[in-house]
C-alpha cells in the first residue's frame, strides 16, 4: 500500500528573481521545457533582504532528471503564442496574423530565428496592413521599453533588449524620390546609381528596393524640376510688373558655353524674388548672337515676351552683341526707352577686376606680406613666439593673422589688414629671429595702408550684395550712394601729388569710370524713387563729381525719368473682367460678320474710349511724378523699406508706383552672393558637359532652388548676412541664389552735349 501513494521527495531550491528591465536573451535550446516535466510553483517569502523563487522539483525516478521551469526570455514571445497540436507536436502562432510556424524547444532548425524574421522584416501581413492604412511614413519616436527591436541576423548569445523603431511600410516610389533629391542636393554624379558600392549599400538597407538605372534617374531629375518649375511659373504669371534678367556666362572644357539666366521681379504682394530660370547651352558662346538667342529662348519658355524690363550681363560684349540685345529689348518691350535698359557690366565682376588689377600692380609688396604671414602661421612654435612678442609690445591688434585664398580677393584684403595692425610685431620678429628674412620695410607698410584705404570702399560696396533684408535681394537704390562716393574719391586720388597714390588709383579710377558710365543713369533714377533722397541726392552728388557741368548731367536724369513715366502713362488700361469677356467673344458679344449685328462696332467703341481717357488724363498723370518730386523728403532712417513705402502709397501714386516697382527690381550683379568675391572665371565641370542640356538645366536649377531655401533659413537665423557656404563641385560651387541686386543703363559714354536725337538714348 505504501507504493500506491508515494510521498514526493521535495527539493527546495532558492533561485534569485530576475529584474524585468535587465533580462538578457539565452540560446533557444535553453528555453522552457515541456509542461509535463515540472510541477506547480509556489512563491515563498524569505526573511532576508533578497527575494527568491522556491521551486519544488519532483524526484520521481532516476530516469527523470530534476528540471526547472524558466520564463521564456526571447523577445519573439511578445508576438507569438505556443499551441499544442498533438502529442509531442507544438507550433508557434503569430498574435497578429494568426499564422503558425514550426517550433521545437532546443532545436536550432525550428527555434526562434524564423519567428524573428517574420516580425523584423515586415513580412507579417497584419503589420503591413496597419502601416499602409496610415498613408504616410511613421515618424520616428523616442525609444520605449515596450517596443523591442528585432534583427534579421542571428541573435547574439547574450544581448540586452533594445528599444524598437516603428515599422515603416516599404514605398519604392518614395525611395526613388529620395535618391533623386539626394543626387541633386549634394551634386552627386547621376551615374552613382550604377556604382557597385552604392548599390550594395542600398541593398543592405532595403533588399526589396530595385536600384534604378542611369536613364531612369535622369528622367526623374528632369521630372522633379518640371514639377518645381510649375510653382515658379504660377508666381511669374501673377506678376503685375516686369521682369529683369541677368546673364552669366560659364565656360566648359569642351569650349561650349552655358548661360545662366536669372529673373528678378516684385510680385503682387510687393515681395522681391530672384529665380534661376534657365541654364542654356551655347555651342558658340563668343558669337554676337549667343546672348540674344538665350534671352529669346528664356522669354519664350516662361511666356514673358512682353514683360522684359532690363538685362544685366557679367562681361563686356562686342558692339554687335550689344546691338543685338538692345534690339531684342526694343522689340519685346518697345515702350521702355527703346531697349536702352541694358547693362553690360556686372557690379561684382567689375569690382573683382578692379581689385585684381590693383593687387597685380603692387604684387611685390603683397607677396612680402603674404610670405611673412605664412612664415608665422605654418609653424606652431613661430606662431607662439609671435603672440608672445605681441603681448610684450602690447600691440592692440584685434584681428588674427590669416593666409589668403588668392581665388577670393576679400581674403587678400583681410590678410593685409590684419598684418598691418601687427606691423610692429613683424618688425620685432625680424630683429629677434635670424630665419625671418625679407620682412616688409616701413615704406612697404605705408603702401599697404594706402592700398587698404582705397580697397575698403570696394569691400563695403561688395558687402551690400551679401546683406539681405527679409530674405530679399537689395534694391537698386542702395548702390547709388556707394558708387558715387567711389567715383569721387578715385577721381581726386588720381590727381594726387603722391606718386604712389596717383599711380595706384589712376588705374582703379579708369576701370571704375567705365562701370560708372554704364550704370550711372539707372542708379540715379533708382535713387530718385527713394523718398528720402529723390532728385536732391542726384543734384548734390553730381555737383561733387562733375562740378560746373553737373547741370547737364542732372538734366539727363530728370528728362529720362519723365520720359519713362510718360511711357507708363501710355500703357493700355487693363480691361475689367466683363469687358474682357465681351472682347473675347463671350456671351452677349455681337460679331461683325453677323448679319443681324449690323456694322462692326469696333469692340463696342471701348478702344476709342481708352484713347480718349489717356489723352484727357495724360496731363493729370504727368503731375503725379511732379507732385512726388515736389513733396518734402522723408527723414532718413537706417533700415528703410523703400518697396514697402511704395506699397503703402500705391493708391496715391497708381502709375508712379508701377514704375518704381520695376526700377527698384533691376539687379546690378549677375552672380549669387557666394561668388561675389571670386576672381576666377566660372567653368562647368566636365561631367555635366556629358549630360543632355535639359538634364544639366534641371539639375542645376533645382539645386539652386534647394540651396536658396537653405540660405534663406540660414539668413533668418544669422541676422541677414550671407556667409560663404561649403562648396560642392559640379554646378558652380554655389549654394546661394539670393543676395544679388540692382543694375543700370548701358550707354555709349557720349558727353551730354553730344546726346543723340534717338528717343531714349541717354548717356553720360
Amino acid at each position: 500500500m505504501d507504493n500506491e501513494n508515494p510521498e514526493p521527495i521535495m527539493n527546495n531550491e532558492l533561485v534569485p528573481m530576475e529584474d524585468a528591465e535587465t533580462t538578457v536573451d539565452t540560446q533557444d535550446m535553453e528555453e522552457t521545457p515541456t509542461l509535463d516535466s515540472v510541477m506547480q510553483l509556489d512563491v515563498l517569502d524569505h526573511p532576508s533582504q533578497h527575494n527568491y523563487h522556491v521551486e519544488i522539483v519532483p524526484q520521481n525516478s532516476a530516469e527523470q532528471p530534476p528540471t526547472r521551469r524558466r520564463k521564456k526570455k526571447s523577445v519573439v514571445w511578445e508576438h507569438f503564442t505556443i499551441e499544442t497540436i498533438g502529442s509531442g507536436c507544438r507550433r508557434a502562432c503569430c498574435k497578429q496574423c494568426k499564422q503558425s510556424f514550426a517550433y521545437s524547444t532546443g532545436n536550432k532548425v525550428a527555434g526562434t530565428s524564423h519567428l524573428k524574421r517574420h516580425i523584423a522584416k515586415g513580412t507579417c501581413p497584419a503589420v503591413l496592413r496597419n502601416q499602409e492604412s496610415k498613408d504616410q511614413l511613421t515618424p520616428y519616436s523616442a525609444p520605449t521599453k515596450m517596443a523591442p527591436a528585432f534583427s534579421s541576423d542571428p541573435p547574439k548569445k547574450r544581448r540586452y533588449r533594445t528599444a524598437g523603431i516603428p515599422y515603416v511600410a516599404f514605398d519604392a516610389d518614395r525611395c526613388r524620390h529620395e535618391i533623386t533629391k539626394m543626387i541633386i542636393m549634394h551634386d552627386y554624379p547621376l551615374h552613382i546609381v550604377e556604382h557597385p558600392g552604392f548599390v550594395a549599400f542600398t541593398q543592405s538597407l532595403q533588399p526589396r528596393f530595385d536600384m534604378v538605372s542611369f536613364n531612369t534617374i535622369q528622367g526623374d531629375c528632369v521630372a522633379t524640376y518640371l514639377k518645381e518649375k510649375q510653382s515658379i511659373l504660377k508666381v511669374i504669371e501673377g506678376m503685375p510688373g516686369r521682369v529683369c534678367l541677368t546673364l552669366d556666362l560659364w565656360s566648359s572644357p569642351n569650349t561650349t558655353g552655358y548661360i545662366f539666366i536669372s529673373g528678378q521681379f516684385i510680385d503682387s504682394d510687393w515681395k522681391m524674388h530672384r529665380k534661376l530660370l534657365n541654364v542654356i547651352m551655347e555651342p558658340f558662346p563668343d558669337s554676337d548672337t549667343a546672348f540674344s538667342h538665350s534671352v529669346a529662348a528664356c522669354l519664350s519658355d516662361w511666356g514673358i515676351d512682353g514683360k522684359l524690363f532690363s538685362v544685366v550681363i557679367n562681361q563686356s560684349l562686342s558692339d554687335a552683341a550689344v546691338d543685338n540685345l538692345r534690339a531684342l529689348l526694343s522689340v519685346k518691350n518697345p515702350l521702355v526707352l527703346d531697349g536702352q535698359l541694358l547693362v553690360g557690366n556686372c557690379l561684382a565682376r567689375s569690382l573683382s577686376r578692379i581689385v585684381c588689377d590693383t593687387l597685380a600692380s603692387v604684387v611685390g609688396i603683397v607677396k612680402k606680406v603674404r610670405d611673412s604671414v605664412k612664415y608665422v602661421k605654418t609653424s606652431e612654435s613661430r606662431e607662439e613666439r609671435f603672440l608672445e612678442l605681441k603681448q610684450q609690445l602690447q600691440v592692440p591688434g584685434s584681428k588674427a593673422l590669416v593666409i589668403d585664398d588668392q581665388t577670393r580677393w576679400n581674403t587678400t584684403y583681410d590678410m593685409l589688414l590684419a598684418a598691418l595692425e601687427l606691423k610692429e610685431v613683424f618688425s620685432c620678429l625680424g630683429t629677434s629671429d635670424p630665419d625671418y628674412r625679407d620682412a616688409p620695410t616701413a615704406e612697404d607698410w605705408k603702401q599697404v595702408e594706402t592700398l587698404c584705404n582705397f580697397v575698403k570702399p570696394l569691400i563695403e560696396t561688395a558687402n551690400l550684395l551679401l546683406t539681405v533684408s527679409n530674405a530679399s535681394p537689395p534694391t537698386t537704390n542702395a548702390f547709388f550712394h556707394e558708387a558715387w562716393k567711389i567715383q569721387l574719391e578715385l577721381a581726386r586720388a588720381a590727381i594726387s601729388e603722391d606718386p604712389f597714390v596717383s599711380g595706384l588709383t589712376k588705374l582703379m579710377q579708369e576701370n571704375f569710370d567705365k562701370y560708372w558710365k554704364s550704370v550711372c543713369f539707372i542708379l540715379a533714377i533708382a535713387v530718385v524713387m527713394d523718398p528720402r533722397f529723390k532728385m536732391k541726392l542726384v543734384e548734390f552728388s553730381f555737383s561733387k563729381i562733375y562740378g560746373e557741368e553737373s547741370t547737364s548731367y542732372v538734366k539727363i536724369v530728370n528728362d529720362g525719368i519723365h520720359e519713362l513715366f510718360l511711357e507708363y502713362v501710355a500703357l493700355p488700361l487693363p480691361l475689367t473682367p466683363a469687358y474682357e469677356e465681351e472682347a473675347n467673344g463671350g456671351p452677349g458679344a455681337v460679331k461683325p460678320e453677323d448679319p443681324q449685328g449690323g456694322i462692326a462696332s469696333n469692340e463696342l467703341g471701348l478702344t476709342d474710349f481708352d484713347v480718349y481717357i489717356m489723352e484727357t488724363t495724360s496731363q493729370l498723370a504727368k503731375s503725379e511724378l511732379d507732385q512726388y518730386l515736389e513733396e518734402s523728403l522723408l527723414p532718413r532712417v537706417h533700415e528703410f523699406d523703400v518697396v514697402g513705402w511704395w506699397k503703402l502709397n500705391r493708391i496715391k501714386y497708381p502709375t508712379l508706383s508701377k514704375m518704381a516697382r520695376d526700377i527698384l527690381s533691376i539687379p546690378v550683379s549677375t552672380v549669387p552672393a557666394s561668388l561675389v568675391f571670386d576672381t576666377v572665371r566660372k567653368e562647368m565641370d566636365g561631367y555635366k558637359c556629358t549630360l543632355r542640356p535639359e538634364t544639366v538645366e534641371a539639375v542645376i536649377c533645382h539645386y539652386w532652388k534647394i540651396m536658396s531655401e537653405i540660405s534663406a533659413s540660414f539668413r533668418l537665423a544669422s541676422g541677414g548676412v550671407v556667409g560663404r557656404p561649403t562648396s560642392t563641385k559640379g554646378c558652380g560651387n554655389s549654394s546661394d541664389l539670393l543676395g544679388t541686386g540692382g543694375g543700370g543703363l548701358s550707354t555709349d559714354g557720349v558727353c551730354p552735349r553730344r546726346r543723340g536725337e534717338t528717343k531714349g538714348v541717354l548717356a553720360f
